[in-house]
């Protein structure tokens, strides 16, 4: 019985369900994956396998390098995006792409998402950018995400959907909730009239105050 990584592997085949049953991504589009930095490895969901019918075994073990350690399955075609934004966001230990009807609007309107609503404070950036343009799968879309993101931990696909990561696979799943949520406002805002943007300066304190937002780790 396949042992590597467990936890992780059970955590996207659990997350995938939500994904899918919460309408942040259609059929088999979109993918999670979970990252230890500890042993190198990256766990990821399979190619073209409906979430409901994903099983812990199904996911796939690979180092950042596209080399599968562990599965028989075929993994998710964007496997090189999710490794580029471990390699270069030293935090990242989870990554998450979905396809959500209001930031795949906006990713296909090549349009930033704003700070319409505070909650976007959550990505670390005031706004969302939109990467530019480039197949599916391609080494190009990974380069192009990590260039468009910067500082921020979510970033537009342009005409193909939204990517998040976090400190782990929950939260990288969390903030793909609260960013489908902004653009939701910010699309209904626009169709009654211009929405206000919060101010730099007050999305920089809200940025500050969300670091010690919720319940203290343990042993703090």
């Amino acid at each position: 019985m396949n042992v590597l990584m467990e936890r992780a592997r059970q955590e996207i085949v659990d997350l995938g369900r939500r994904m899918s049953s919460e309408g942040l991504s259609k059929g088999t589009s979109g993918n999670l994956s979970a990252y230890d930095p500890e042993i190198g490895y990256m766990a990821i969901s399979p190619s073209g396998i409906g979430y409901f019918d994903t099983e812990v075994n199904d996911v796939v073990i690979m180092t950042l390098h596209g080399m599968i350690v562990e599965g028989d399955r075929k993994p998710s075609s964007e496997h090189g995006l999710h490794a580029a934004f471990y390699k270069n966001k030293p935090d990242a230990q989870g990554v998450v792409h979905t396809h959500s009807n209001y930031c795949t609007t906006f990713a296909c309107l090549n349009m930033p998402i704003k700070a319409v609503h505070y909650v976007i404070g959550g990505a670390g950036a005031a706004e969302i950018p939109c990467a530019e343009y480039a197949t599916f799968g391609t080494a190009e879309l990974a380069l192009n995400a990590v260039k468009a993101c910067g500082a921020s931990s979510a970033v537009l696909l342009a005409n193909h959907g939204l990517v998040t990561c976090g400190p782990s696979l929950a939260k990288a799943f969390s903030l793909a909730v609260d960013v489908e949520y902004v653009a939701e406002i910010q699309w209904r805002a626009m169709c009654v009239g211009k929405p206000v943007i919060i101010s730099d300066e007050e999305m920089d304190h809200v940025m500050k105050e969300f670091k010690n937002y919720g319940q203290p780790q343990k042993g703090k």
